[in-house]
């Protein structure tokens, strides 16, 4: 339906009745029901107001009553019809304005380009744009918001250049300036922008802030989040809006320290209170980086303003916990959601998911289904993400098939990469590449990655090396593949290859990134390298690695030297093995912290096989839980185990 649902004939109906008692009795105010002036303030009233079926009866009122309508009569009329997204209505009081020779105005010309295009009738909009014989800057401003609320930016751009063509510089106003903004974010155009940006500065309007708020989004969308925070470190006067964006932005391009210093400094600018968008924000922020403590008081914050039970709140407070380690926490918010959503539910299921807890996940799906809720598209990669982390192999195979036959929904890549994923590391690596050559959509680097790491576990170079080819082609700058592939030739000792794609990586000018290793202490985070001698307390940090490596031997720990792709001897891959940067972080934080308590470490790249078998011992030695999230999922380690199972 493109229309809303109004009353039979709204503008056919007047109000009951149009006396001047029962008028005044209506508006509280005494009416002069044969002024053509009353009725044009009680519907510009009533328009402004948002009541918006009563001022288009009040317009059919005046017409019963056989006053001819004016200008003033019509703009606001048109601007009700709008709001409600009224076809209807609007069309009627379009053929009224035609017969009472109006639309030369400009103010009804330019509600009624606002109105169709509030009704998703871009083509109406136009042809009343087009016959316009004079236009002002409103007049163009309606068009060029006109596409941009319908999703044609281009279009809005295009229009744009025509209107300083026409009118100039000195014609563009912040609405105008808004509305461009807003096209050049959508089509991620910096030369539109940075354009723009100069014609604002010369009209004088890089002061307004809804002008800055839309210019710091422009950037920001055009890929350079410098400019933007340039921008918005320029604004002199900044409102929620201006500090929800830019936390949000900085958030959303993995500057999770900058969204949360962001948030501080909001929270100390007077008067600049946080709402429900704030908090998501830099919830998001603490969920990427990992920084339990600064959620948890985030999360105090939501607690405080009565939160918790707002859905999307709520969701960011599942999401944070979930990728913060405490996955039973997140499960209690989600409990708390009083209306769940799509989002909530995938939410958790993810959540159980990247934990190992495949089943758990598995429940919380039957649960939404129960519930009502329909599956889609992301909540499936949710459900098939959880069985690849727990090597649900059978229940695997039946969703992926289930999505289309039972719901509609047709797999895309990241459904696949799911399944191929956990076929491969189930050691079905036969069927895992049959799935990929048979899928309905192209396979990407996240599918063919899958099929690469699963070969390189069971050690298949031949299909290793047909999916590094792949990878090579669409994906030739992630140096993560060709040192994927090294270390499977590695593994098996054909140094000679191992060497050439060294060779080859130093060739292309590709630099690996390098492994570390982080622990969130009392608000401060602090980094590991291997080998890193850079910390503090790095004397005691070795000692205390030297003691815990003499009580893992005699608990019966040998060094997993596989995990050292190097032609070296055993003794110097020991040495290397010794210092890995998760292995620093964990002694660090045991130090650290109480007996007892949970360790939460962050590893930028893949737990390697001797570190896992390492810290599933250290764990055990200490009497402590250990929890690693590295760039794959997370390993909670404890009693001498891993709730991976040592699949992962």
């Amino acid at each position: 339906m493109r229309t809303r649902s109004l009353p039979p004939r709204v503008l056919s109906k007047a109000f009951s009745s149009t006396s001047a008692a029962a008028l005044a009795a209506h508006f509280g105010r005494v009416i002069d029901t044969s002024s053509l002036a009353s009725w044009n303030s009680i519907i510009a009233d009533l328009a402004r107001a948002g009541d918006s079926i009563h001022a288009l009866r009040a317009f059919a009122s005046l017409r019963r009553l056989h006053l001819r309508p004016d200008c003033s009569s019509f703009a606001p009329a048109l601007k009700s019809a709008a709001a409600l997204a009224s076809l209807e209505s609007g069309r009627q009081l379009h053929l009224l304005s035609l017969r009472f020779g109006l639309l030369p105005d400009l103010f009804v010309a330019s509600s009624l380009i606002d109105m169709y295009a509030k009704c998703r009738e871009l083509a109406d909009a136009r042809r009343a744009f087009d016959e316009s014989r004079h236009r002002n800057a409103v007049i163009w401003t309606a068009m060029v918001t006109g596409y941009v609320c319908n999703n044609a930016p281009r279009d809005a751009v295009f229009l744009f250049k025509d209107f300083l063509s026409d009118e100039g510089a000195v014609g563009v106003d912040s609405v105008a300036a808004v509305a461009v903004l807003s096209a050049c974010s959508r089509v991620s155009s910096m030369k539109a922008s940075a354009a723009v940006h100069a014609l604002v500065v010369k009209a004088g309007l890089d002061m307004d802030v809804g002008v800055g708020n839309t210019l710091t989004d422009a950037y920001a969308k055009g890929g350079d989040l410098s400019l933007a925070r340039k921008v918005f470190d320029g604004m002199i006067e900044k409102d929620v809006v201006s500090w929800n964006s830019m936390i949000a932005l900085s958030a959303q391009n993995g500057l999770s320290g900058e969204a949360i210093e962001l948030y501080a400094k909001m929270s100390s600018d007077g008067g600049k209170r946080h709402n429900a968008i704030t908090l998501s924000a830099v919830l998001l922020a603490c969920a990427h980086a990992g920084t339990l403590q600064i959620g948890k008081c985030i999360h105090n914050q939501v607690v405080r303003l009565g939160l918790e039970e707002n859905v999307y709140v709520g969701t960011s407070v599942v999401d944070m916990y979930c990728k913060c380690g405490r996955v039973g926490t997140a499960n209690k918010a989600f409990d708390r959601i009083k209306e769940k959503n799509i989002l909530s539910w995938s939410a958790m299921i993810a959540g159980y998911g990247m934990h190992g807890l495949g089943r758990e996940a598995l429940e919380v799906f039957h649960e939404m289904k129960r519930s009502g809720e329909k599956p889609n598209y992301i909540t499936f990669v949710s459900v098939l993400a959880a069985c690849s982390h727990s090597g649900l192999v059978d229940e695997g195979r039946y969703w992926l098939n289930a999505m289309k036959k039972d719901f509609n929904i047709d797999p895309g890549v990241e459904h696949y990469g799911c399944i191929v994923d956990l076929l491969g590391r189930a050691g079905c690596l036969n069927e895992a590449y049959e799935l990929v050559n048979e899928m309905k959509v192209e396979p990407d680097s996240v599918v063919w990655g899958a099929l690469l790491s699963a070969c390189r576990i069971h050690k298949n170079i031949q299909l290793g090396e047909i999916s590094a080819r792949k990878l090579f082609k669409l994906d030739p700058k992630n140096c993560g593949y060709y040192v994927l592939l090294a270390n499977m030739y590695a593994d098996v000792g054909k140094w000679g290859d191992v060497e050439r794609m060294r060779v080859l990586i130093k060739n292309k000018g590709l630099v690996k990134p390098p492994g570390h290793s982080s622990v969130d202490l009392r608000g401060k985070v602090h980094v590991f390298l291997v080998g890193d001698r850079r910390h503090p307390q790095h004397k005691e940090i070795y000692a205390y690695l030297e003691e815990l490596r003499i009580r893992m031997q005699e608990a019966g720990y040998v060094p997993d030297t596989g995990s050292v792709h190097h032609d070296v001897n055993e003794e110097e891959k020991e040495t290397v093995l010794h210092v890995h940067s998760e292995k620093l972080a964990v002694a660090f934080a045991i130090m650290n912290t109480a007996s007892g308590t949970t360790v939460n470490i962050i590893k930028n790249l893949r737990v390697c096989g001797d570190c896992h078998t390492a810290i599933k011992l250290i764990a055990k030695l200490v009497d402590r839980e250990i929890v690693i999230r590295d760039s794959h999922r997370f390993h909670h380690f404890k009693d001498g185990s891993c709730s991976c199972g040592d699949y992962w």
